[in-house]
């Protein structure tokens, strides 16, 4: 070999060594950069996750960062030191979108953790619950992604179609129970099937949908509808989504049998089922399908004057309301998004019990920074409602009680599992920790 191929090798090698030295530079760089975006959601509150979320094997990981690029949220994910971590756990609203992009299989979806456990009925692959017959899709299996859950009712209506039984004459195949996004799947797909059906919903249809904001933005990605097809959506709000299935509800002639509260599903000798409702009306049935929420009733605060009827647990018409003043309580999504869609026209003071705001959307922190700082909105932490009449509150701020005048109570803390509801009927509810959720690729 001679000199100038020395040096054409000699020079290929150094710039080899260059790319090479700037490459891992620059991921080391990244992985300091996503550690800093790990330290700071353990601060506020929003590395646990709250639902269902994505657990990473680490021995499987070949950090592709394929889960990174596919998740249309930001700062779910992110790489340290080639390997794949969460970073905002309690900001992921489970579409799976990264256990389908991962080449190697090292993400699975998970609800629970393992210190922090979530109460979940007993479900099999087929949605069928301990109870021969009793069908679970939806947010109540813990699935509360609208996506997912309208892909849950269409596929627990496969197998209820599926399921064998001695059909008996004036019994029906199914009773639908909630008309959110899984119901509402379920019905078309129950049609679809040539099942016969009712579906039963205790408030308004869309369920926990019909509750949002109407400005809430509900849908980011598309769906498919039984009967219907591809439903292309994206920043679809509350109410461009019951719009749409109104429209193929009324397309398919389906009744929604609406403000019609199921109080007892009763199992029968003969293996069928009898559903009692809140209007007196009973159904006959060899399979029931429950598609409702996790949280079944609003969670009180347990104070005076809180059944008042300047009191309420859900904001459905916003731009109805002008010149009140207005409590809005709680610290999450829900909370938050009220007291902004209430600031322009009223006086609106949010009262949360902790000293930040933790685990609400980025965009919706970003917004609330903007309301606080120009004054639209106040917000007062470490603080509790202690006392409610028509004209006034009273508030526990630190240790000093203060009343202050007030037209409107919001209350957003949440809401119970209908933990009772199901026990009554035989199903089986336990506290999982880190647990799997399949979902198919």
């Amino acid at each position: 070999m001679n000199l100038e191929e020395l040096l054409i090798y000699g020079s290929v090698f150094l710039l080899c060594g260059v790319v090479i030295f700037f490459y891992i530079r620059s991921l080391s760089k990244k992985s300091q950069i996503v550690a800093k975006k790990v330290e700071i959601a353990k601060l506020e509150g929003l590395f646990e996750p709250i639902s269902l979320h994505p657990y990473i094997d680490l021995k499987s990981c070949i950090g592709s960062a394929a889960c990174v690029a596919e998740c249309p949220e930001k700062d779910i994910l992110g790489i340290i030191d080639g390997k794949a971590t969460v970073i905002q756990a309690s900001n992921c609203v489970g579409h799976g979108a990264c256990f389908h992009a991962c080449p190697v299989e090292a993400i699975s979806l998970r609800i629970g953790t393992e210190t922090r456990g979530v109460d979940l009925p007993h479900v099999d692959q087929d949605f069928q619950t301990n109870v021969a017959g009793i069908f679970i899709a939806g947010e109540l299996g813990g699935m509360g992604l609208i996506k997912n859950s309208v892909e849950q009712g269409m596929q627990a209506m496969e197998s209820v179609a599926a399921r064998k039984v001695n059909k008996k004459s004036g019994v029906l195949d199914v009773v639908i129970v909630g008309a959110g996004p899984a119901g509402i799947s379920a019905t078309l797909e129950a049609k679809k099937r040539g099942l016969t059906s009712v579906t039963l919903e205790q408030d308004s249809l869309g369920g926990t949908v019909f509750t949002f904001p109407r400005q809430k933005i509900v849908m980011t990605a598309p769906m498919h509808l039984p009967l219907y097809g591809e439903a292309k959506l994206y920043d679809t709000s509350k109410g461009e989504l019951l719009s749409l299935w109104n429209k193929v509800i009324k397309e398919q002639q389906i009744v929604i049998t609406e403000n019609t509260k199921v109080e007892a599903i009763q199992p029968l000798a003969d293996g069928t089922f009898k559903v009692v409702t809140s209007t007196g009306h009973e159904h006959l049935t060899h399979n029931v399908l429950l598609a409702i929420g996790r949280r079944g009733t609003p969670r009180k605060l347990g104070i005076e004057g809180e059944d008042l009827q300047n009191v309420a647990y859900r904001l459905l018409e916003p731009e109805n309301i002008s010149g009140k003043k207005v409590i809005v309580v709680g610290g999450g999504d829900s909370a938050v998004e009220s007291a902004m869609l209430l600031m322009d026209n009223n006086e609106v003071i949010l009262s949360y019990r902790k000293e930040q705001f933790a685990r609400i959307k980025p965009k919706n922190k970003v917004a609330m920074d903007t309301a606080m700082k120009s004054g639209a909105i106040q917000v007062i932490f470490n603080s509790d409602l202690e006392k409610i009449t028509e004209k006034s509150v009273v508030m526990k701020i630190g240790e000093e009680s203060k009343e202050m005048p007030n037209d409107l109570v919001y209350i957003f803390a949440g809401g119970e599992l209908p933990t009772g509801f199901l026990q009554k009927v035989g199903i089986e509810i336990t506290k999982r920790f880190g647990h799997i959720v399949k979902k198919h690729k």
